[in-house]
């Protein structure tokens, strides 16, 4: 509870302190809350209906050190004072809703809050975005999420009504169809699943950086997280129908995969990739044994991590270039060679490469995949080379070739975009030292 007075006081201060002031602070309070952790599978530090377990704990963790990279990644705004107040206000009331979401007990709160975290995410879209069809992209967020929201809290209603409690330590399995598909849909939306995914390549693309390091690390954990917590919930009916949804999953990974080997759009190639990696987390999560709990759990960890930081090396080319698109950001080796580097260690973290944390959280789910149906590992197969296609794809486009006479003017990397690439890579690569603290939460 400290640490949500902490962070509420610095959003009242944040209109009258410096820029730089507010990272300093979410940097200081992101370290207190990593030396609060607990390695305990109960709820810890209980205050008013909050508390955290490991996965709380871990998405919690993911959510700061995002959220701090996200202020350290817009220079731009600060440098050219485009409402940077507002920007950090925007920023911090994020973080707080995303903290409430993550450590409530209480089912309703989770969910207030869970849609609570759309207002500021579709602010920063609408408001510091670069092109016209950001509304378009705003207004896909929006109805996408609204759209299946309202039955959600219809069966938050009938669960309440059923069993006489919204704590989540006391869900039991109903066997009631409208439930679960009340409560299923909405998790599925945010993941997102293939067939309900269109939103999230849109947002994306017409994001801000901060928008896209937001959604790629966080806004789309939190429908994992919620089909984590509701499990129990939809057991009865979630044995005889996530058959069919792990299907769609496995089905539209290897398409949206195939997807990601023909664009040539920078950001539309890593929001497909993050379509494609959360499939593989679904598929994980619907199987409901031990090993995709742990696994969906690393995978996403893993994935808010290098997924923002993919997205934070082409805004770097972006910032210069002002284009996303792979045939006018060619030859980057022979002009910026200190970003090559940068592109091939966060590229093969996105293929799984060792020692990145990505690696773990794929053979674990490739492990639960197993166990659940032997006839799912052809699907995996072309899910893993396709990704190794894809991110190689990516990084050779973008390093070699013969580089655009309109990128002689462009300017070196600063000590400011060193910092942000090193805070994403170092922790992606160094968790699986230390990966049994995050795995092994039930």
């Amino acid at each position: 509870m400290d640490l949500i007075f902490s962070l509420g006081f610095l959003i009242i201060v944040s209109f009258f302190v410096g820029f730089w002031f507010s990272v300093y602070w979410m940097i200081v309070l992101s370290f207190f809350y990593f030396i609060k952790m607990g390695v305990s599978y109960e709820f810890l530090s209980l205050s008013c209906g909050l508390g955290s377990d490991i996965l709380s704990f871990t998405l919690i963790a993911l959510s700061f050190w995002v959220c701090w990279l996200m202020l350290l990644a817009s220079g731009e705004i600060n440098k050219f004072s485009v409402y940077k107040n507002g920007f950090v206000f925007t920023v911090l009331v994020l973080l707080l809703s995303l903290i409430i979401t993550f450590m409530s007990m209480n089912m309703f709160i989770f969910y207030l809050f869970f849609e609570m975290s759309l207002i500021p995410t579709l602010i920063l879209i609408i408001g510091w975005g670069n092109q016209p069809e950001r509304i378009m992209a705003g207004m896909y967020l929006l109805f996408y999420t609204l759209l299946v929201s309202l039955p959600m809290m219809m069966g938050l209603f009938y669960l309440d009504f059923q069993i006489f409690t919204l704590e989540m330590y006391f869900f039991s399995g109903l066997d009631n169809l409208f439930l679960y598909f009340c409560m299923s849909f909405v998790f599925f939306v945010k993941i997102p699943m293939f067939l309900v995914h269109l939103w999230l390549p849109k947002a994306h693309v017409e994001a801000p950086i901060s928008g896209s390091m937001i959604l790629a690390g966080i806004m789309l954990k939190l429908g994992g997280y919620g089909l984590l917590r509701s499990m129990k919930i939809m057991s009865y009916y979630g044995l005889k129908f996530n058959l069919f949804f792990i299907i769609i999953s496995m089905v539209g990974a290897v398409f949206i995969s195939l997807m990601c080997v023909r664009q040539s759009d920078m950001k539309m190639l890593i929001a497909y990739s993050s379509v494609s990696h959360m499939g593989m987390v679904l598929t994980g999560i619907l199987t409901y044994n031990l090993w995709g709990a742990w696994g969906s759990l690393g995978l996403m960890l893993a994935h808010g991590l290098s997924s923002s930081g993919l997205f934070c090396v082409a805004n770097l080319l972006y910032e210069r270039t002002h284009s996303r698109s792979l045939y006018m950001n060619k030859g980057i080796m022979n002009i910026i060679p200190g970003v090559s580097l940068w592109w091939f260690l966060f590229c093969s973290s996105n293929m799984s490469a060792p020692p990145s944390f990505n690696l773990v959280g794929e053979i674990i789910l490739i492990n639960s995949i197993n166990l659940y149906s032997k006839c799912f590992l052809i699907f995996m197969f072309f899910l893993v080379f396709y990704s190794g296609a894809y991110s190689l794809f990516l990084y050779s486009f973008t390093q070699h070739g013969k580089f655009y006479s309109g990128m002689f003017s462009i300017s070196q990397i600063n000590s400011r975009e060193f910092l942000l690439l090193f805070m994403h890579w170092v922790p992606l690569n160094l968790l699986f030292l230390k990966g049994e603290n995050f795995l092994c939460w039930i």
